[in-house]
């Protein structure tokens, strides 16, 4: 996901030189100025003589082995060969994507002109269409890419998570002066254990069979891009993967369709998750197995405030507060948000 923007210094003139060199008609370096930033890997909005680009330096170890990524270029190109709306990466002179200058992994790519489209912009018929891509996204990736190997992928163990809710909150009680972002996250933090305690039993069983599939593994608002109506590129795909595929239908709606006071809009969640099931092939019981697990993900999650009280990383606190709203909503609406997925 792509979270606030903070300064990175674009690569010197020498580098974009020695890079721009490997490509044919790619022209003289203009300008590179950075654009918003991803936790993963950084971006630049190149200008060249012959236009403009984007540039990606991949700076994640996750994410940055050139095999990992030639993978991530591959699926794209195949994807764009069959009409998604998606933007590869331009081949150098010698057809390869991953160009390596001065020990660091690059790669070139058209720029793309679009903007973000939260989900309150988007209509019931948008968010059918927002549906039906995703689905289509997912069919088609399991034709372009290699079958997936059989794995299990394991439900949140509530015990790991007590412990982790009492080291945050030693943490949280521990600032000097406290602010109010810290006054928010002690009560969330002891409304979830409270909430945990009283759902534990519910914990899902492990995802394992057929249920998994090559997802985009982070498909959100900041990730698609749109001209008017119409997506035209969805972009970053780094967390390219093997997954439970409804997962990343319910994840997506979750982000796309969460109001600020952390309730869900069902009834584009209705048409979004309809369309999904009719393009995916996706049975009800599948989703509402997905459903279910996204739910208790969510019960267990507190990567924000790990960003914040542990690495010190301020730039997901405005995703927060309603965030940790939705869990406590979607707990309550449960059967609510079960239907709009699956009814």
């Amino acid at each position: 996901m792509v979270i606030g923007s903070s300064a990175t210094a674009p690569p010197s003139a020498g580098t974009l030189d020695t890079l721009l060199r490997r490509y044919k008609d790619a022209g003289a370096p203009l300008s590179c100025e950075p654009v918003a930033q991803g936790l993963l890997n950084r971006g630049f909005r190149l200008a060249t003589t012959s236009g403009r680009y984007f540039l990606k330096l991949y700076v994640d170890s996750a994410t940055s082995d050139s095999a990992v990524i030639a993978r991530q270029h591959r699926a794209t190109q195949r994807l764009d060969e069959v009409g998604l709306p998606v933007a590869p990466p331009v081949p150098d002179a010698d057809g390869r994507t991953v160009a390596v200058v001065g020990g660091r992994r690059f790669a070139l790519y058209p720029w793309v002109e679009g903007r973000h489209r939260e989900g309150g912009e988007l209509t019931t018929a948008d968010s059918r269409r927002l549906g039906a891509l995703l689905g289509l996204v997912h069919t088609t990736l399991a034709q372009v890419q290699p079958a997936p190997e059989p794995g299990r992928h394991a439900s949140a163990d509530p015990e790991l998570t007590y412990a982790l809710i009492a080291a945050l909150l030693r943490r949280v009680r521990a600032r000097a002066p406290r602010e109010t972002f810290d006054e928010l996250a002690e009560h969330r933090l002891l409304e979830r254990r409270a909430l945990l305690e009283r759902h534990a039993h519910r914990r899902p069983p492990d995802a394992a069979g057929p249920v998994s599939g090559w997802v985009h593994g982070d498909f959100h608002p900041l990730n698609l891009l749109y001209r008017e109506d119409e997506p035209v590129a969805i972009v970053d795909w780094d967390r390219l993967g093997v997954r439970p595929r409804a997962e990343e239908a319910v994840r997506a709606a979750v982000i796309f369709f969460v109001q600020p006071g952390g309730a869900l809009d069902l009834d584009k969640i209705r048409a979004y998750a309809g369309a999904y099931r009719r393009a995916a092939g996706v049975a009800e019981d599948e989703l509402a197995a997905a459903v279910h697990r996204v739910w208790w993900e969510r019960l267990n999650d507190f990567w924000m405030l790990r960003w914040r009280y542990v690495l010190d990383d301020r730039r997901t606190d405005p995703l927060f507060p309603a965030s940790s709203a939705l869990v406590v909503w979607w707990t309550a609406a449960y059967e609510a948000v079960l239907e709009a997925f699956t009814g």
